[in-house]
Order: structure tokens, then C-alpha cells, then sequence
């Protein structure tokens, strides 16, 4: 008789046991199925430090020499001028000239006054960046010296953007917690470990159209925290 109660109380404390570890194993299942996605922002206004500036000139007319001295002429001023605003003379790259000969087209209709267009381009590649804002608003000075400018292209860059990258990024992390505890106090939860989460996406923007040596960098990421009750 004591050896069957026992034998049923193994059995009753087994069953007991059993069921412990099925609302266990229950619970766990459902606290690893609950998980929210937030996305984290984070942006910046920075100026640009690197800045590329492209000038372009051009002479036209028939006599080739007098031509190259043209725009030999023309180059040297436009490099005096780059020199006088403060732009280093190792930073300023002039193209060998380009020649076009419009007889040499079969559809010119040698209507023109002239036969030949001589295009050449000077660079300036700098840090600079407020010395050739400086000299691009007085580029009206070339014109007075009889410089014909052609296309002119600045180029801005922000190229300190792999060191921003790790402060941003923390900061977006930061920010989709900030997101998701709001979330899981909602839903009347506590926020758990990160269970995946994205590099970033990463972009960099001019400001608007009219500063664009003024940059936005931009990185968005998706984190999914574990939630409990």
C-alpha cells in the first residue's frame, strides 16, 4: 500500500513537473515571437571641405598661333585671379587646349566669321572652400579683363563623411530605442535585446539648390528588439 502512493505521488508530481515545462516551454515560445521594428534617424547640416571648381574659356577666329596666344593670355589671367583670392598654385590644374575646326565638319555651311574654336578648362581641386566662394562671387572681374568664361562648375563635397559615420549611426540606434521603449510601453512590455539590425543607409544631399556647399548627411536604420512582459 505505501509503495502504490508512492508510486502515485511520482506519477502526480511527474504530471505537475510535465506541465511546468510545457506553460515554460509555451511562454518562452511566446516571448521569442514577440519583436517590433523601428526605424532611427539621424541627420546633420555640415559645410562642405572639399570643393572642385572647373572654368572654362574659349577664343575663336583663323589664325591659329595668334589663337594659342589667345588663350595662353586668357588661362594665365584666370590663374592670377585663383592666386589673388588665396588658391594654391599646386591645387590648379589647366587642360591642354582643345581645337575645333568648323571646315573640317561636313555639315558646317562656312557661314561663320571664323574657322576655328580653341576651348581649354582650368581646374582648381581644394579645401578651400570659402576661398573659392570668395572668388567665384567675383568672377565679374575676369569679364572686365576681356576673359571669356564659359561653363563653370563648383562641385561640393563633404569628404570627413567616413568619420561621421560611426557618431551618426549611434545616434540612429539611439533614437529607434527611443522609438521602440514608447513602443513597448504602450503595449505594456519591457524592451529586450537587439535581435537584428541593419548598417544604415547612408545619403548625402546638397541643403537646397541655392547652397550647395552646404551638405545633409542622412542615415536611416532598422533595429528589432525583443519584447517582454
Amino acid at each position: 500500500m505505501k509503495k502504490d502512493i508512492i508510486g502515485y505521488a511520482l506519477i502526480a508530481l511527474g504530471i505537475v513537473c510535465l506541465g511546468w515545462f510545457i506553460k515554460a516551454g509555451i511562454d518562452n515560445f511566446t516571448e521569442k515571437d514577440r519583436k517590433v521594428t523601428v526605424k532611427g534617424l539621424a541627420e546633420r547640416e555640415v559645410p562642405a571641405d572639399k570643393v572642385t571648381w572647373s572654368i572654362g574659356t574659349k577664343v575663336t577666329g583663323n589664325d591659329l598661333p595668334q589663337l594659342y596666344e589667345s588663350i595662353n593670355y586668357q588661362t594665365q589671367k584666370i590663374k592670377n585671379f585663383l592666386l589673388k583670392y588665396g588658391l594654391p598654385e599646386k591645387e590648379i590644374t589647366v587642360n591642354p587646349p582643345s581645337i575645333t575646326d568648323l571646315e573640317a565638319r561636313e555639315w558646317s555651311d562656312n557661314r561663320r566669321d571664323f574657322r576655328y574654336i580653341v576651348n581649354t578648362t582650368i581646374t582648381v581641386a581644394t579645401s578651400k572652400v570659402e576661398e573659392v566662394n570668395k572668388a567665384i562671387s567675383k568672377q565679374a572681374e575676369l569679364l572686365k579683363q576681356g576673359v571669356a568664361l564659359g561653363e563653370s562648375y563648383p562641385q561640393y563635397e563633404y569628404a570627413s563623411f567616413q568619420q561621421m559615420k560611426p557618431e551618426m549611426m549611434a545616434e540612429a540606434i539611439k533614437n529607434a530605442q527611443k522609438t521602440a521603449d514608447q513602443f513597448a510601453e504602450a503595449s505594456n512590455s519591457t524592451l529586450g535585446k537587439i535581435l537584428t539590425a541593419d548598417q544604415g543607409q547612408f545619403s548625402i544631399d546638397n541643403r537646397d539648390e541655392n547652397t550647395p556647399y552646404i551638405k545633409k548627411l542622412r542615415v536611416v536604420t532598422t533595429v528589432t528588439y525583443s519584447l517582454k512582459n
